[in-house]
This record gives structure tokens, C-alpha cells and sequence, in this order.
């Protein structure tokens, strides 16, 4: 049997015909073996066809140059030999498709010594008589760029804008002036040039002492000014470079001194002690500009400078405060639980039943020898939480409020530098966010604590140091705005003043009918030291580092000294002055470019002939952080409107609306398009940024994720092409930086209709 279970007959048994069967092949007839032939005469066709194709494909590649990378492209350069200054010679022969690198180049130099950019030129150079266009004038000044890094699309699209304007001005037969400059951004560029200290060599601020921390903040000035003018110059913006200005000129300093001293003098400046936006790793107060409100859905953990471990925001810790010579015990809840021992009250709604009973009484802390009274206010919702309330005045902006209403004592639990104050018993010394998970502890073991549950919030981060912002009480000047506020809220309702688009005009009226005073001083090295000097005599009674009738504001200690002398009738050698420390908020001295650009105070020609200013252009961001106070400032110190138009252009986003940011990798800068980049010199540049090694990584995958292939040369002439493309569109551009390619692509068509006209 085999194994199939079959039983075929055995080899023996087949016949001589059994075997022929199967070894030969069964006879063709001719009309088959026609068939084949033809079949095979067409299959060798066609292989034949193939191999000449492969052929002709393979001398094809041979005689295609090799393509290089983006950033070594073949591009045609312009190589006449015009000096620089010279007219461009363009009798050497044009290259085949447009280069922008050939036709951009040689022109800015001859037309900056040809004097074209300067209104003079327009003196020397009248317009004929039968000329019918205007002589009027149009002046602009342009926002000043942060010196804390190079120039990114932002600034672009508004060089752009602003350059189209002048132009045009220009052609309408008008003395056209466009001042440029550069801000010198304190607390920005301080941050910068400490981390690149830090980087570098290892060092902070405090170990190399105010002044020579000042010298290598203006060597990074020198180096990142220097390369702002030329990248505005390579985007071809045609600025009077014989006025360029920097908001710590000489002239610029003086300027911010005065327009400290005179309103100082008119009490419009003031010295107070309220809660500011603090920044516990800078250690200084902060505008709100630069503080980022980050929203939290619930539980969330954090990375905050100075801890090795995230910290957990986002939570609402529920615990009981024991009620004094009694039983019962009253639940409160916090985000921050640290701020406990801060606390001087815990309030209660004058309507709660619940309480009624406890008013009057006090509750123990569990951890200081403090009594907390219960007090009523209005502030409490009582149906959020348990609708008790632990108030820290000195930590809080509603707390302050409720406080100063019900005489609270503040108290102080977190200095400057973020560690716990001495009155925290044994908690002073540690760090704030380390003493929040060990309160939580602590409570458990008392069996206080109660419940955390998660909680929507908005947690305040420092937009240069991210870390989270504290509010602390400190003694700051502040500016009066309100007076000012509707001046400029008058201005726009009588249309003296313009905005474009008008959709912002409601932002302003909200803006400046809700402003508030304003904190202008910062705890930094770099800016405007404040004017002021504090004066001590042992001939007159010692007074409070609040008290304005101590301070003293003058352009030099020798102006203060005399000024104190006449003020408080002291011989002046029995008075000591010393100056304040702090630096004035940025935005102060530029709230006074439009008229100190030109020589205010001084009564400069440059001022009497082109202040006030024809336009303001600038993004619709900084509408109230800078033109607000612009216009403020300008009526108050000049009784005049800095411009007439303010003319506001849309955010510049990435291609995914994502706010341009270097962690994200997405902040471009505008020579890369210009010029074009390797996606390997787009990741050097983040390589040798500020960046930390985590910030690092993701930045050069978001490079890697939008330009895989680098970014391709599109020159000057294409990118402000798209940027005039994208300039009418609302709040937000998202820009998409290879699309700017297609405007290049139309620049060629232009080239090769003129070429082969």
C-alpha cells in the first residue's frame, strides 16, 4: 500500500506506449507554430523598444548637472565691477531665467549716495514747475526692533508695508521721511545676554558686577543692531540712515529723563507700594505684555526654572482651618497652597447662613501661632467651593482689594527669589512649589486635608524666564494714566486721530476706559535708570521709601541736590542722595520715540519740521502696550497726536496658525527666504540659539516636520511680493514660506516678458 492508500500498477507492468506518452511532446500543427513565431518576433520588438528607451533615459542623467542643495542652488551672481555707491552697470548680459541674487544686487548702495531716502533730497532737487504733483510731506518712524536677536517675518511684512508707503509717497512728489531704529528692550536683552553668559562661560550677572555685565550687554547691541540694519536694508526698505536712532542714544536718554522729571513733578508719576507681576527667577516686576496666561483644563504638571521635577498645577486643594475655642472647623479651598501661610483672614458672604453664627470668631493656623479673624465680605460666591474663603493680601489681587477694605494685616510669605519668608516658621527658607506638596503632607497628618479635585484656571508664566509669576507686594513707581487715557479715547471719537482698520477702535475705547495706573519701574541692569534720588538729612525727619515728598528727580546728582536744597531749605552739604536702582519699564522710552526720535526736548530743526509724524504702521498686538501710550505720552508732553493714522496689519502665524515661537522651531529669518537654507543650516541656527537641550529638540523637529527640504532662494522682490499679497487679510496670516516660491516663479514670468519683449 503507499501512503495515500493507492494502488497503482508497478513500473513492470506499463507498456512501451504508457512511456512515450509521457517523454514526448505532442506534434504542432504549422498554424500553431505560425502563432509563436509572430508572437516571438513581436516580444524581441518590444524588448528592443525598451532597451533604447533605458538608453536614452540613462544619456539623459548623464548630461543633467547634479542638483545641489537648496542653499548652494546655481544661482546666476551679478559680477560687474560697479563700486559700491556706483550705478549699477547693467550692459553685461542678462542671465537666462531671473535671478534674484543678479537683479537685487548693486542698487541700495547708489541709491543711498545718491541721497534718494533723505526728504533734503527733494530740497536740492525740486520738481519742475509744470509738475502737478503734491509737495506735502509724509513722515514715518519705524517700530524699533528688539536688539535681543535678529529681525523674523514679523518685522518683515511690517518693513514691507511701510517701505511700499514710502514709496509711493515718494512718487506722489513728497518730502517722504522714514526713520529707522532699534529698541534696546531691557528686560529681553538682559535675559539673552545672561544666558548666553551662562552658556558660554559659565557665569551670572552678580559675578561679574553691574558694570561689566553693562559692557557685554552692549556688545551684544553692537553685534545684533549692526545685523537688524542690514537685514532691513536687504529687504530694501528705503530709511533715511542719517537719522537712525537707539532708544539709549544719548540724546534718546535724555529725552526719557525728562518726560520722567516733568511728570514726576506733576504728580502723574508716584511712588506706591501695590501687588505687581513678579518674576521669582529674574527678580523683577514684569509688564503685563509679558505675561502669558496659559489655560488649564485640570491637573497638569509643569516645568518651572529651579526644580528638578515638574510641579503639579490645575488642582483644588480643599482643607479645614480648626475654629477657635470650638469644635468646628471651616473648609476652605486654594490653587496655591503654599500662600497659607500668608493668611490673615478667612471671609465669609453676609448672606450665608451657614456662617452667620462664626462672625466675629477666629480660626487657629495649624502650623504658626497666628488667630485668623472671620470676616464677611461681599467677594465670596458662596456657591463655588465650600463658600468660605482664606484670604493672603499680600499674595493675591483679590485678597489685596479685600484686605484694604477690611484692614487686614498683609504679611509676606515669599521673597523675591521665590523661597519662603522668615515668618513661615519651619518652612522659611524652602523653595514655594516644594513647600506646597509638603503642606499637603503636613494637613494630612492633622487630618485637615480634605479633598483636590481638578480645576479650570489660568496659570500667569513670564514669558522671558517661564517661570510662574508670583504676585508680591513691592514699593514700584507708577504713571497715572487716566487723565491721559481720555485724551486719547477723545482723540479717536473726534476723529483726529485715525485707526485702520476701524474694527480696533472698540479695542481701544475697552482698553483705555479700563486702564489702570501703570508700574514703570523694573528690577534690571540694562535701560533707563530711573531719575529719582531719595534724600536723608539729620536736619530733616527721616521719611518712607513711599513717600514722594523724599524723592527727588533731576537729570544729575548735582540738578537733585540743588533742587532738595531749595525743597526742604537744607544747606546742601548736610544732604545725602542716593539714586534709585531700578530701570524704567521699556515701553516708557518707547511710548516717546515719535518725538524724541527727532530731538525732543530740544527744539531741534529735525523736531519743528517733522513732528508731528504723518502714519504709525505696526501690528495690532501692540495696539495698547505701545501706540496707547505713544499718543498718551505725546499729548501730555508735546499737547500734540504723535500721527494722524494708525495703520495696523494682521500677526504673522505659521502655515498651521501656530504663534511664531523659536521652541517651536517655526521663527524664520527673512534672509534664509531671501537667500535661501539647508534644513542643516536651519538646525545649526537653532543649534547656537538660547535654546535649552529639551527646548533644542523640538524646535529641529519642527524644522525637520515644515521644511524637509530647506527653505529655496526666493530673494527680496518675492517675499515682499507675498507679503503685499497677504497684507489685506484680518487678525492672523498663516504664512506658508515655500508658498512665497510661487511669487519667485512670478517674478521669472515678469523677467521673461520683459527679456523677450
Amino acid at each position: 500500500m503507499s501512503n495515500d492508500g493507492s494502488s497503482p500498477a508497478s513500473d513492470e507492468n506499463k507498456s512501451p506506449n504508457d512511456a512515450n506518452s509521457e517523454n514526448v511532446p505532442p506534434q504542432k500543427t504549422p498554424k500553431q507554430l505560425e502563432k509563436e513565431a509572430e508572437k516571438q518576433k513581436k516580444l524581441d520588438k518590444l524588448a528592443a523598444k525598451k532597451g533604447k528607451l533605458a538608453e536614452i533615459e540613462q544619456q539623459k542623467k548623464e548630461k543633467e548637472p547634479k542638483k545641489k542643495p537648496l542653499s548652494t542652488r546655481d544661482i546666476t551672481q551679478y559680477e560687474s565691477q560697479t563700486a559700491p555707491g556706483d550705478k549699477k552697470d547693467i550692459h553685461c548680459p542678462f542671465p537666462n531665467s531671473y535671478s534674484p541674487k543678479y537683479v537685487e544686487a548693486a542698487w541700495y548702495e547708489w541709491w543711498e549716495k545718491q541721497g534718494y531716502f533723505r526728504p533734503e533730497y527733494y530740497d536740492e532737487h525740486p520738481p519742475p514747475a509744470h509738475d502737478k504733483r503734491t509737495t506735502n510731506k509724509f513722515i514715518m518712524v519705524i517700530p524699533p526692533p528688539n536688539v535681543t536677536g535678529y529681525l523674523h517675518l514679523g518685522h518683515a511684512i511690517m518693513c514691507t508695508i511701510e517701505d511700499t508707503l514710502t514709496r509711493w509717497h515718494r512718487m506722489l512728489g513728497k518730502h517722504v521721511l522714514w526713520v529707522p531704529g532699534c529698541d534696546h528692550a531691557g528686560i529681553a536683552t538682559q535675559v539673552v545676554v545672561e544666558k548666553k553668559l551662562m552658556r558660554e562661560k559659565k557665569l551670572s550677572r552678580h559675578n561679574l558686577g553691574r558694570e561689566k555685565f553693562l559692557d557685554e550687554v552692549w556688545k551684544w547691541k553692537t553685534d545684533k543692531g549692526d545685523h537688524i540694519y542690514e537685514q532691513i536694508k536687504v529687504l530694501g526698505a528705503s530709511c533715511d540712515w542719517n537719522r537712525k536712532v537707539f532708544t539709549m542714544d544719548k540724546t534718546l536718554c535724555y529725552a526719557v529723563e525728562e518726560a520722567f522729571i516733568r511728570m514726576h513733578e506733576k504728580k502723574l508719576i508716584y511712588r506706591s507700594t501695590r501687588l505687581v507681576n513678579w518674576s521669582c527667577t529674574l527678580k523683577s516686576a514684569i509688564s503685563d505684555i509679558e505675561v502669558e496666561k496659559t489655560e488649564l483644563k485640570g491637573r497638569t504638571l509643569i516645568r518651572v526654572p529651579g526644580y528638578d521635577e515638574p510641579v503639579e498645577f490645575g488642582v483644588l486643594v480643599y482643607f479645614a482651618y480648626p475654629v477657635e475655642n470650638s469644635d468646628e472647623q471651616i473648609i476652605v479651598a486654594t490653587t496655591r497652597l503654599e500662600t497659607m501661610l500668608g493668611d490673615t483672614a478667612v471671609v465669609v458672604h453676609p448672606n450665608d447662613e451657614r456662617y452667620k453664627h462664626l462672625y466675629g470668631k477666629y480660626v487657629k493656623h495649624p502650623f504658626l501661632n497666628r488667630r485668623l479673624p472671620i470676616i464677611c465680605d461681599e467677594m465670596v460666591d458662596m456657591n463655588f467651593g465650600s463658600g468660605a474663603v482664606k484670604v493672603t493680601p499680600a499674595h493675591d489681587p483679590n485678597d489685596y482689594e479685600c484686605g484694604k477694605r477690611n484692614k487686614l494685616e498683609f504679611i509676606t510669605c515669599i521673597e523675591d527669589d521665590g523661597l519662603m519668608s522668615s515668618n513661615c516658621g519651619k518652612y522659611s527658607g524652602l523653595k514655594r512649589f516644594d513647600v506646597r506638596r509638603q503642606l499637603l503632607e503636613d494637613l494630612k497628618q492633622l487630618n485637615l486635608y480634605r479633598d483636590c479635585k481638578d480645576n479650570e484656571m489660568m496659570i500667569p508664566i513670564c514669558s522671558r524666564s517661564k517661570d510662574i509669576i508670583e504676585p508680591l507686594l513691592k514699593p514700584q513707581w507708577y504713571c497715572n494714566c487716566k487723565i491721559m487715557a481720555k485724551r486719547s479715547i477723545d482723540a479717536v471719537r473726534n476723529k483726529e486721530l485715525k485707526i485702520i482698520p476701524s474694527m480696533f477702535e472698540p479695542v481701544w475705547y475697552k482698553w483705555l476706559e479700563d486702564i489702570r495706573d501703570w508700574c514703570i519701574s523694573r528690577q534690571l541692569w540694562w535701560g533707563h535708570r530711573i531719575p529719582a534720588y531719595f534724600v536723608t538729612s539729620k536736619d530733616i525727619e527721616p521719611g518712607q521709601d513711599t513717600d514722594d515728598k523724599y524723592w527727588i528727580s533731576a537729570h544729575s546728582y548735582e540738578e537733585a541736590l540743588e533742587k532738595a536744597s531749595k525743597q526742604f531749605n537744607v544747606d546742601k552739604t548736610k544732604i545725602q542722595l542716593t539714586q534709585d536702582e531700578d530701570v524704567l519699564d521699556t515701553w516708557f522710552s518707547s511710548g516717546l520715540f515719535p518725538f524724541s526720535s527727532f530731538g525732543w526736548p530740544l527744539e531741534t530743526d529735525d523736531y519743528k519740521r517733522f513732528f508731528p509724524t504723518t502714519l504709525l504702521e505696526t501690528g495690532h498686538d501692540i495696539l495698547f502696550f505701545w501706540v496707547a501710550r505713544m499718543v498718551m505720552f505725546s499729548l501730555e508732553l508735546t499737547d500734540q497726536l504723535p500721527f494722524k493714522e494708525i495703520y495696523l496689519h494682521a500677526i504673522i502665524r505659521d502655515a498651521h496658525g501656530r504663534k511664531m515661537s523659536k521652541t517651536l522651531g517655526n521663527v524664520i529669518d527673512p534672509l534664509d527666504v531671501i537667500n535661501g537654507a539647508s534644513l542643516e543650516e536651519l538646525n545649526e541656527q537653532l543649534r547656537t540659539s538660547n535654546l535649552d537641550p529639551r527646548e533644542y529638540e523640538r524646535a529641529k523637529q519642527g524644522q525637520i516636520e515644515d521644511y524637509p527640504k530647506g527653505i529655496p532662494e526666493c530673494g527680496a522682490d518675492a517675499l515682499r511680493f507675498a507679503f503685499c499679497a497677504y497684507a489685506n487679510q484680518g487678525r492672523d496670516i498663516n504664512l506658508d514660506v515655500l508658498r512665497i516660491e510661487g511669487y519667485r516663479r512670478f517674478c521669472n514670468k515678469l523677467w521673461n516678458a520683459i527679456k523677450f519683449a
